[in-house]
């Protein structure tokens, strides 16, 4: 179905594999590829984790700059639509791993970012470049700061280091460093269980708020939130058992 990715789904998990070769480097074609996958978990989905991983021994070296005509006039559509699938992603109403192995670098970093939790393997490596490249890093200037703070993200994306993974975890960055990607994934959905999507949808939502919402206005934003959390039927189910156990 796919020309950049593949998808499946088992077990409550579906997965997006990243296939292009060259490092899985986002062209127009995969923004397009994932914005179908995200209509697909939206609308038609039973799964509660969505993991994102990259084959060929890379996570997302980038973007594809075979989509960009040099004598044609820059325009910022193709940033726009990238944007929105990254939004899409973010707000997904299942819980979101990226597993990185290998570069995940500009775009690929992004993409981590908007995941909730991000494993990588020691061969992983994290760059930011595109400054020295003579543009912007996307909405990583809205996301990397609340993940490693102004300092070091001020560091990252303006003088673009490649960082090892065990220096990505100090940062915050990512959530561990395993041996065995699939081992990791395994116990991170097994800490995640179980696992309530309206629930993790809101608090998701709520945290991505926190740093530009008053106190006032996200007191509200929570009781609104929390009014439609308790009216499902995961917490009227927890109430049950509550009185069963009584």
């Amino acid at each position: 179905m796919y020309e950049t990715l593949r998808f499946n789904e088992q077990d409550g998990v579906a997965t997006i594999t990243l296939n292009r070769p060259g490092g899985n480097c986002i062209s127009m074609q995969m923004v397009r590829e994932i914005s179908a996958i995200c209509d697909r978990l939206e609308d038609e989905s039973k799964s509660t984790v969505v993991v994102i991983r990259g084959a060929g021994g890379a996570f997302c070296a980038g973007i594809d700059f075979d989509d960009f005509d040099p004598n044609a006039v820059m325009d910022i559509h193709g940033f726009n639509k990238w944007e929105k699938c990254c939004t899409r992603i973010e707000r997904l109403p299942m819980s979101t791993i990226a597993l990185v192995d290998g570069a995940a670098i500009g775009g690929g970093l992004q993409l981590a970012l908007v995941c909730d939790q991000r494993l990588a393997t020691s061969a992983s490596i994290f760059q930011a470049p595109e400054v020295k490249l003579g543009f912007l890093p996307g909405m990583a200037t809205f996301r990397l700061a609340k993940y490693v703070g102004l300092g070091i993200a001020k560091r990252l994306l303006l003088t673009c280091p490649e960082i090892t993974a065990d220096e990505a975890a100090g940062y915050g960055m990512i959530d561990a460093v395993v041996d065995d990607l699939d081992v990791g994934l395994n116990q991170a959905i097994h800490n995640l269980g179980p696992n309530h999507n309206v629930a993790v949808q809101l608090t998701r939502r709520l945290l991505n708020e926190c740093y530009g919402t008053d106190y006032q206005n996200a007191l509200g934003h929570f009781l609104a939130a929390q009014h439609r959390a308790i009216s499902q039927t995961a917490f009227l189910d927890t109430l049950k058992q509550a009185k069963k156990g009584e």
